[in-house]
Protein backbone atom coordinates (compact mmCIF):
# COMPACT_ATOMS: atom_id res chain seq x y z
CA UNK A 1 0.00 0.00 0.00
CA UNK A 2 1.23 3.18 -0.74
CA UNK A 3 0.55 6.09 1.73
CA UNK A 4 -0.71 9.61 0.86
CA UNK A 5 2.52 12.31 1.40
CA UNK A 6 1.94 16.20 0.76
CA UNK A 7 4.28 18.24 -1.61
CA UNK A 8 5.80 20.97 -0.11
CA UNK A 9 7.44 24.26 -1.02
CA UNK A 10 10.73 25.34 -0.23
CA UNK A 11 11.48 24.02 3.87
CA UNK A 12 13.93 27.02 3.81
CA UNK A 13 13.09 29.91 1.93
CA UNK A 14 9.64 28.68 0.97
CA UNK A 15 10.14 29.42 -2.65
CA UNK A 16 8.41 27.45 -5.16
CA UNK A 17 11.43 27.06 -7.61
CA UNK A 18 11.65 23.14 -6.89
CA UNK A 19 13.98 21.07 -9.22
CA UNK A 20 13.35 16.79 -8.76
CA UNK A 21 16.91 15.92 -9.19
CA UNK A 22 15.91 12.06 -7.63
CA UNK A 23 13.15 9.34 -7.36
CA UNK A 24 14.27 6.07 -5.73
CA UNK A 25 9.96 5.28 -6.00
CA UNK A 26 7.64 4.50 -3.10
CA UNK A 27 9.52 2.86 -0.39
CA UNK A 28 8.74 2.39 3.58
CA UNK A 29 10.17 4.02 6.39
CA UNK A 30 13.73 3.01 6.43
CA UNK A 31 13.57 2.69 10.57
CA UNK A 32 9.81 0.99 10.77
CA UNK A 33 10.68 -2.77 11.13
CA UNK A 34 8.42 -5.17 10.99
CA UNK A 35 7.79 -7.88 12.93
CA UNK A 36 7.68 -10.59 9.83
CA UNK A 37 8.07 -10.58 6.37
CA UNK A 38 4.78 -10.84 5.54
CA UNK A 39 3.72 -7.47 7.64
CA UNK A 40 2.26 -4.88 5.46
CA UNK A 41 4.34 -1.88 5.00
CA UNK A 42 3.10 1.17 3.93
CA UNK A 43 4.71 2.85 1.78
CA UNK A 44 5.58 6.65 0.84
CA UNK A 45 7.32 8.71 -2.18
CA UNK A 46 11.04 8.74 -1.91
CA UNK A 47 11.83 11.85 -4.05
CA UNK A 48 14.81 14.17 -3.76
CA UNK A 49 14.61 18.27 -5.02
CA UNK A 50 16.79 21.13 -5.06
CA UNK A 51 15.33 24.52 -4.38
CA UNK A 52 16.91 26.96 -7.29
CA UNK A 53 16.44 29.90 -4.95
CA UNK A 54 18.33 28.86 -1.90
CA UNK A 55 19.71 25.74 -3.10
CA UNK A 56 18.54 23.13 -0.22
CA UNK A 57 18.22 19.77 -1.31
CA UNK A 58 15.04 18.07 0.22
CA UNK A 59 12.57 15.75 0.14
CA UNK A 60 9.85 17.14 -2.15
CA UNK A 61 7.22 15.05 0.29
CA UNK A 62 6.32 15.47 3.91
CA UNK A 63 5.21 12.61 6.37
CA UNK A 64 4.19 13.74 10.26
CA UNK A 65 7.21 13.23 12.43
CA UNK A 66 4.75 11.51 14.78
CA UNK A 67 4.20 8.50 12.33
CA UNK A 68 8.53 8.76 12.01
CA UNK A 69 9.81 8.75 15.28
CA UNK A 70 7.12 7.82 17.95
CA UNK A 71 8.78 4.02 18.48
CA UNK A 72 12.15 5.02 17.07
CA UNK A 73 14.43 1.62 17.18
CA UNK A 74 18.11 3.89 16.31
CA UNK A 75 20.24 3.98 19.96
CA UNK A 76 23.21 5.87 19.33
CA UNK A 77 24.80 3.88 22.17
CA UNK A 78 25.25 1.27 19.91
CA UNK A 79 28.35 2.69 18.60
CA UNK A 80 31.48 2.22 19.95
CA UNK A 81 33.02 4.66 17.74
CA UNK A 82 30.36 7.22 17.96
CA UNK A 83 30.23 7.10 21.33
CA UNK A 84 33.63 7.96 21.40
CA UNK A 85 33.23 10.70 19.14
CA UNK A 86 30.70 12.24 21.23
CA UNK A 87 33.09 11.57 24.11
CA UNK A 88 36.06 13.25 22.78
CA UNK A 89 33.46 16.32 21.57
CA UNK A 90 32.16 16.81 25.39
CA UNK A 91 35.78 17.46 26.75
CA UNK A 92 36.81 19.37 24.05
CA UNK A 93 33.53 21.60 23.70
CA UNK A 94 33.94 22.20 27.66
CA UNK A 95 37.41 23.10 27.63
CA UNK A 96 36.73 25.50 24.54
CA UNK A 97 33.82 27.42 25.75
CA UNK A 98 34.84 26.93 29.81
CA UNK A 99 31.86 24.94 30.70
CA UNK A 100 31.40 24.35 34.35
CA UNK A 101 29.21 23.31 37.54
CA UNK A 102 27.58 26.61 36.90
CA UNK A 103 26.96 26.06 33.28
CA UNK A 104 23.88 24.55 31.04
CA UNK A 105 24.62 21.82 28.13
CA UNK A 106 20.70 21.72 25.83
CA UNK A 107 20.92 18.84 23.38
CA UNK A 108 18.40 18.62 20.93
CA UNK A 109 17.91 14.96 19.40
CA UNK A 110 19.15 13.96 22.75
CA UNK A 111 18.66 10.42 22.14
CA UNK A 112 19.55 7.49 24.58
CA UNK A 113 21.99 9.99 26.08
CA UNK A 114 24.82 8.98 24.65
CA UNK A 115 26.75 12.77 24.28
CA UNK A 116 24.93 14.46 27.64
CA UNK A 117 26.66 11.59 29.70
CA UNK A 118 30.11 12.93 29.03
CA UNK A 119 29.31 16.20 29.93
CA UNK A 120 27.51 14.93 33.23
CA UNK A 121 30.28 13.22 34.29
CA UNK A 122 32.27 16.14 34.02
CA UNK A 123 30.14 18.24 36.29
CA UNK A 124 28.27 20.29 33.83
CA UNK A 125 24.89 20.27 33.91
CA UNK A 126 22.48 19.22 31.20
CA UNK A 127 19.11 18.98 29.54
CA UNK A 128 18.02 16.33 26.79
CA UNK A 129 15.51 17.23 24.47
CA UNK A 130 14.24 13.55 22.59
CA UNK A 131 10.49 13.31 21.54
CA UNK A 132 10.88 9.47 20.87
CA UNK A 133 9.58 7.46 23.36
CA UNK A 134 11.66 4.76 23.36
CA UNK A 135 15.20 6.51 23.77
CA UNK A 136 13.80 9.28 25.95
CA UNK A 137 13.08 6.52 28.45
CA UNK A 138 16.71 5.01 27.76
CA UNK A 139 18.12 8.47 29.02
CA UNK A 140 16.29 8.83 31.67
CA UNK A 141 17.08 5.22 32.93
CA UNK A 142 20.97 6.03 33.03
CA UNK A 143 20.13 9.97 34.86
CA UNK A 144 19.98 12.20 32.06
CA UNK A 145 16.89 14.77 32.24
CA UNK A 146 15.55 14.69 28.96
CA UNK A 147 12.17 16.48 27.84
CA UNK A 148 10.05 14.37 25.65
CA UNK A 149 8.92 17.71 23.47
CA UNK A 150 9.83 18.36 19.61
CA UNK A 151 11.59 21.29 18.95
CA UNK A 152 10.64 24.85 17.44
CA UNK A 153 9.88 28.01 18.53
CA UNK A 154 7.38 27.41 21.14
CA UNK A 155 9.43 24.78 23.26
CA UNK A 156 12.59 27.23 22.83
CA UNK A 157 10.18 29.66 24.81
CA UNK A 158 8.88 27.59 27.72
CA UNK A 159 13.05 26.76 28.12
CA UNK A 160 13.89 30.50 27.84
CA UNK A 161 10.75 31.00 30.51
CA UNK A 162 11.67 27.82 32.95
CA UNK A 163 15.42 28.86 33.93
CA UNK A 164 18.87 30.54 32.55
CA UNK A 165 20.01 30.13 28.59
CA UNK A 166 22.20 28.08 27.79
CA UNK A 167 25.77 27.67 27.42
CA UNK A 168 25.86 25.60 24.68
CA UNK A 169 23.13 24.03 22.13
CA UNK A 170 23.92 20.97 19.96
CA UNK A 171 22.11 19.40 17.57
CA UNK A 172 24.07 16.92 15.94
CA UNK A 173 22.62 14.62 13.22
CA UNK A 174 19.10 16.11 13.81
CA UNK A 175 19.03 19.05 11.15
CA UNK A 176 18.21 16.60 8.49
CA UNK A 177 15.09 15.50 10.57
CA UNK A 178 13.19 18.50 11.02
CA UNK A 179 10.73 18.82 8.69
CA UNK A 180 9.90 22.22 10.01
CA UNK A 181 13.00 24.13 9.29
CA UNK A 182 11.98 27.09 9.77
CA UNK A 183 10.14 26.63 13.44
CA UNK A 184 13.35 24.73 14.28
CA UNK A 185 15.78 27.40 13.45
CA UNK A 186 13.52 30.08 15.09
CA UNK A 187 13.86 27.55 18.20
CA UNK A 188 17.28 27.91 18.04
CA UNK A 189 17.62 31.37 17.16
CA UNK A 190 15.11 32.22 19.96
CA UNK A 191 17.47 30.08 22.85
CA UNK A 192 20.63 31.85 21.67
CA UNK A 193 19.51 35.49 21.58
CA UNK A 194 20.99 37.48 24.00
CA UNK A 195 22.32 35.11 25.83
CA UNK A 196 26.22 34.62 25.11
CA UNK A 197 25.72 31.15 24.12
CA UNK A 198 26.65 28.67 21.14
CA UNK A 199 25.17 26.54 18.85
CA UNK A 200 27.28 23.59 17.74
CA UNK A 201 25.30 21.39 14.56
CA UNK A 202 26.72 19.00 12.67
CA UNK A 203 25.23 16.84 9.73
CA UNK A 204 26.95 14.91 6.39
CA UNK A 205 27.85 17.36 4.21
CA UNK A 206 26.13 17.28 1.01
CA UNK A 207 29.28 17.96 -1.23
CA UNK A 208 30.48 14.69 0.14
CA UNK A 209 27.08 12.83 -0.36
CA UNK A 210 26.85 13.67 -3.71
CA UNK A 211 30.92 12.53 -5.00
CA UNK A 212 30.60 9.62 -2.93
CA UNK A 213 27.16 8.41 -4.26
CA UNK A 214 25.62 8.18 -0.40
CA UNK A 215 22.41 7.81 -2.13
CA UNK A 216 21.81 5.36 0.92
CA UNK A 217 21.42 8.51 3.31
CA UNK A 218 18.54 9.83 1.74
CA UNK A 219 15.75 8.50 3.66
CA UNK A 220 11.94 9.79 4.52
CA UNK A 221 13.21 10.55 8.12
CA UNK A 222 15.71 13.02 6.35
CA UNK A 223 13.83 15.81 5.15
CA UNK A 224 16.85 18.14 3.93
CA UNK A 225 20.51 17.29 2.81
CA UNK A 226 22.68 20.27 3.45
CA UNK A 227 25.79 22.48 2.09
CA UNK A 228 27.07 24.96 4.24
CA UNK A 229 25.72 27.68 1.17
CA UNK A 230 21.82 26.57 1.84
CA UNK A 231 22.44 26.55 5.38
CA UNK A 232 23.65 29.43 5.98
CA UNK A 233 21.70 31.32 3.93
CA UNK A 234 18.72 29.67 6.28
CA UNK A 235 20.17 30.44 9.68
CA UNK A 236 20.87 34.16 8.15
CA UNK A 237 17.34 34.82 7.86
CA UNK A 238 16.93 34.16 12.03
CA UNK A 239 19.87 35.97 12.96
CA UNK A 240 22.43 33.42 13.29
CA UNK A 241 26.30 33.53 11.93
CA UNK A 242 28.39 30.52 11.79
CA UNK A 243 31.35 31.82 13.32
CA UNK A 244 33.93 28.95 12.84
CA UNK A 245 33.85 25.39 10.83
CA UNK A 246 35.26 21.78 11.12
CA UNK A 247 35.12 19.01 8.84
CA UNK A 248 34.67 15.35 10.26
CA UNK A 249 35.36 11.95 8.79
CA UNK A 250 31.56 10.52 10.61
CA UNK A 251 28.62 9.81 8.14
CA UNK A 252 30.79 9.35 5.33
CA UNK A 253 32.17 13.21 5.56
CA UNK A 254 30.33 16.06 8.31
CA UNK A 255 30.62 19.25 8.92
CA UNK A 256 30.48 20.63 12.35
CA UNK A 257 29.10 24.47 12.63
CA UNK A 258 30.26 26.92 15.69
CA UNK A 259 27.39 29.22 15.81
CA UNK A 260 26.21 32.58 17.81
CA UNK A 261 23.51 34.62 17.37
CA UNK A 262 24.03 38.14 15.57
CA UNK A 263 23.02 39.98 18.28
CA UNK A 264 26.36 38.88 20.31
CA UNK A 265 28.41 41.50 19.97
CA UNK A 266 31.24 41.52 16.97
CA UNK A 267 29.64 38.38 15.60
CA UNK A 268 28.31 40.07 12.51
CA UNK A 269 32.04 41.33 11.26
CA UNK A 270 34.04 38.72 12.95
CA UNK A 271 36.63 37.39 10.33
CA UNK A 272 36.27 34.07 8.93
CA UNK A 273 38.15 31.09 9.75
CA UNK A 274 39.86 28.79 7.69
CA UNK A 275 37.47 26.04 7.50
CA UNK A 276 34.75 28.00 6.25
CA UNK A 277 36.70 29.60 4.24
CA UNK A 278 38.04 26.43 2.79
CA UNK A 279 34.68 24.84 2.25
CA UNK A 280 32.93 27.83 0.49
CA UNK A 281 35.92 27.62 -1.43
CA UNK A 282 34.81 23.96 -2.42
CA UNK A 283 31.56 24.26 -2.68
CA UNK A 284 31.74 26.90 -5.43
CA UNK A 285 34.27 25.01 -7.41
CA UNK A 286 31.90 22.20 -7.47
CA UNK A 287 29.04 24.24 -8.44
CA UNK A 288 26.69 23.58 -5.84
CA UNK A 289 25.08 27.07 -7.06
CA UNK A 290 24.06 25.76 -10.19
CA UNK A 291 22.11 23.32 -11.94
CA UNK A 292 24.79 21.10 -13.08
CA UNK A 293 26.09 18.78 -10.23
CA UNK A 294 22.11 18.07 -9.25
CA UNK A 295 21.80 17.05 -12.59
CA UNK A 296 23.96 14.31 -13.14
CA UNK A 297 23.37 12.72 -9.68
CA UNK A 298 20.43 10.86 -10.95
CA UNK A 299 22.85 8.48 -13.49
CA UNK A 300 25.52 7.95 -10.94
CA UNK A 301 23.37 6.54 -8.28
CA UNK A 302 21.39 4.28 -11.24
CA UNK A 303 25.35 3.29 -11.81
CA UNK A 304 25.45 2.11 -8.57
CA UNK A 305 22.51 0.43 -8.13
CA UNK A 306 23.51 -1.24 -11.20
CA UNK A 307 26.79 -2.39 -9.50
CA UNK A 308 25.23 -3.85 -6.49
CA UNK A 309 22.51 -5.87 -8.29
CA UNK A 310 25.02 -7.36 -10.58
CA UNK A 311 27.40 -8.20 -7.60
CA UNK A 312 24.51 -10.54 -5.91
CA UNK A 313 23.58 -11.87 -9.07
CA UNK A 314 26.69 -13.17 -9.97
CA UNK A 315 27.20 -14.27 -5.75
CA UNK A 316 23.93 -16.48 -6.26
CA UNK A 317 25.13 -17.90 -9.97
CA UNK A 318 28.66 -18.89 -8.20
CA UNK A 319 26.65 -20.64 -5.39
CA UNK A 320 27.86 -17.95 -2.71
CA UNK A 321 25.61 -17.12 0.53
CA UNK A 322 25.64 -13.50 1.17
CA UNK A 323 24.58 -11.96 4.18
CA UNK A 324 24.42 -8.26 5.45
CA UNK A 325 25.57 -6.42 8.78
CA UNK A 326 23.76 -3.66 10.57
CA UNK A 327 20.09 -3.39 9.96
CA UNK A 328 20.66 0.40 9.23
CA UNK A 329 18.64 3.01 7.75
CA UNK A 330 21.05 3.42 4.56
CA UNK A 331 21.16 -0.27 4.37
CA UNK A 332 16.90 -0.23 3.89
CA UNK A 333 16.88 2.68 1.07
CA UNK A 334 19.82 0.61 -0.72
CA UNK A 335 18.16 -2.49 -0.81
CA UNK A 336 15.03 -1.15 -1.75
CA UNK A 337 16.22 0.82 -4.34
CA UNK A 338 18.05 -2.20 -5.73
CA UNK A 339 14.96 -4.37 -5.47
CA UNK A 340 17.00 -7.21 -2.91
CA UNK A 341 14.97 -9.68 -1.07
CA UNK A 342 15.61 -12.61 0.97
CA UNK A 343 16.59 -14.58 -1.77
CA UNK A 344 19.42 -12.57 -2.24
CA UNK A 345 20.95 -11.97 0.88
CA UNK A 346 19.81 -14.46 3.74
CA UNK A 347 20.03 -12.29 6.71
CA UNK A 348 21.47 -8.90 8.17
CA UNK A 349 22.86 -9.16 11.58
CA UNK A 350 22.65 -6.33 14.46
CA UNK A 351 23.83 -5.68 17.47
CA UNK A 352 21.00 -3.93 18.63
CA UNK A 353 18.63 -6.21 20.29
CA UNK A 354 15.74 -3.81 19.91
CA UNK A 355 15.81 -4.35 16.05
CA UNK A 356 16.67 -8.43 16.25
CA UNK A 357 13.63 -10.61 15.22
CA UNK A 358 12.31 -8.07 12.99
CA UNK A 359 13.03 -7.62 9.42
CA UNK A 360 14.09 -4.82 6.98
CA UNK A 361 11.68 -3.20 5.81
CA UNK A 362 10.51 -3.36 2.03
CA UNK A 363 12.97 -6.62 1.60
CA UNK A 364 11.72 -9.46 3.96
CA UNK A 365 15.50 -9.94 5.21
CA UNK A 366 15.41 -11.60 9.25
CA UNK A 367 17.73 -9.20 11.14
CA UNK A 368 19.52 -11.68 13.44
CA UNK A 369 22.52 -11.75 16.06
CA UNK A 370 25.87 -11.42 14.92
CA UNK A 371 26.37 -14.73 16.44
CA UNK A 372 24.34 -15.96 13.20
CA UNK A 373 27.27 -14.72 11.54
CA UNK A 374 29.69 -17.31 12.84
CA UNK A 375 27.13 -20.26 12.92
CA UNK A 376 25.96 -20.11 8.89
CA UNK A 377 29.75 -18.92 8.02
CA UNK A 378 28.22 -16.85 5.27
CA UNK A 379 30.68 -16.54 2.01
CA UNK A 380 30.26 -12.46 1.46
CA UNK A 381 29.52 -10.11 4.54
CA UNK A 382 27.94 -7.03 2.80
CA UNK A 383 28.75 -3.90 5.49
CA UNK A 384 25.51 -1.66 5.30
CA UNK A 385 26.65 1.08 7.41
CA UNK A 386 29.79 1.27 5.62
CA UNK A 387 30.64 4.35 7.78
CA UNK A 388 31.44 2.38 10.55
CA UNK A 389 33.02 -0.46 8.61
CA UNK A 390 36.18 -0.56 9.91
CA UNK A 391 34.78 -0.79 13.67
CA UNK A 392 32.53 -3.91 11.88
CA UNK A 393 35.50 -5.56 10.55
CA UNK A 394 37.49 -5.74 13.79
CA UNK A 395 33.81 -6.89 15.33
CA UNK A 396 34.24 -9.59 13.13
CA UNK A 397 37.25 -10.13 11.81
CA UNK A 398 36.76 -14.25 12.70
CA UNK A 399 34.91 -14.78 9.08
CA UNK A 400 38.50 -14.91 7.40
CA UNK A 401 38.77 -18.14 8.80
CA UNK A 402 36.41 -19.69 6.57
CA UNK A 403 37.38 -17.62 3.56
CA UNK A 404 34.61 -15.22 3.99
CA UNK A 405 35.19 -11.55 2.60
CA UNK A 406 33.96 -8.12 3.49
CA UNK A 407 31.94 -6.15 0.95
CA UNK A 408 31.28 -2.64 1.19
CA UNK A 409 28.44 -1.27 -1.50
CA UNK A 410 29.12 2.44 -1.79
CA UNK A 411 30.31 4.42 -3.65
CA UNK A 412 30.90 1.17 -5.91
CA UNK A 413 30.70 -2.14 -4.79
CA UNK A 414 33.98 -3.42 -3.07
CA UNK A 415 35.53 -6.82 -1.57
CA UNK A 416 38.11 -5.79 1.04
CA UNK A 417 41.03 -7.98 2.17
Amino acid sequence: MTGAATPLRCRACGGGDIRTILDLGALPLANRLPLTSKEPEERFPLVVAVCRDCRLVQLDHGIPPETIFADYPYFSSCSTSWVEHARHFAHTAAQRLALGPSSLVVEIASNDGYLLRHFQAIGVPVLGIEPSTTVAAAARAIGIPTDGRYFGAGTARSLREAGPPPDLVVANNVLAHVPDLDDFLSGLALLLENSGGVLSCEFPHLLRLIKGVQFDTIYHEHFSYFSLLSLERAMKRHGLVVFDLEELPTHGGSLRLWVRHSATTGTETAPRSDGLARIHAAEAAAGLDRDEIYDNFAATVRRCITDLRGFLDVAAANGQRVAAYGAAAKGATLLGACGVTARDIVFVADINPHKQGRSLPGTGIPIVSPDRIFAEKPDRILILPWNLREEIMDQLSGIRAWGGRFVVPIPHVAELV
